[in-house]
């Protein structure tokens, strides 16, 4: 028997939200966010109740980030954390320290910047970050350490470790 979709959202929703805010400024990802939902809500029903929640729901933020991206394309927008752009309440420090961090990941080139999003913030292996974006695992992999080796030339990356988005 299948969980209530509303526990989906619960238990899932952050990865999520992370990962469309790894891709977008925060305007965009909170719009994203919403289409992944209310299109995994039309499909729930027919999902395989073996499958991968998790991947099958960032795949779904994937393609919707993909969808804002073209549909913004040449549009600039800021996210602006003092104006409250923020989906879950979060302490103001742990929102701040958040949001630096989520622009250095936007600044990695595109391939870090995907797999960075996809491993550590949701939660994805390197196999299934192989499916979505090409390539095997072993490159998936490569990338993520090169990713991971530029952000901490610029930050202290363990203030990071385990903090909420």
């Amino acid at each position: 028997m299948k969980q209530p979709f509303e526990q989906i959202v619960q238990a899932y929703g952050l990865s999520v939200l992370r990962v469309c805010r790894a891709l977008l400024d925060e305007h965009r990802a909170q719009d994203a966010w919403s289409e992944t939902f209310l299109s995994a809500l039309k499909a729930y029903p027919g999902l395989d109740p073996q499958a991968n929640i998790q991947a099958w729901l960032i795949r779904i933020a994937h393609h919707k980030a993909i969808d804002e991206l073209r549909r913004h394309r040449g549009e600039t927008v800021q996210a602006d954390p003092a104006a409250g752009e923020v989906a879950v309440e979060l302490s103001p420090e742990t929102n701040a320290e958040n949001h630096e961090l989520w622009a250095l990941v936007k600044q990695l080139p595109e391939k870090q910047r995907l797999v960075v999003a996809y491993r550590y913030l949701g939660g994805l292996g390197y196999r299934q970050i192989s499916e979505f974006l090409g390539g095997t695992p072993e490159a998936a992999r490569r990338a993520a350490a090169d990713g991971i080796n530029s952000l901490r030339k610029v930050i202290d990356i363990s203030a990071y470790e385990g903090a909420s988005p």
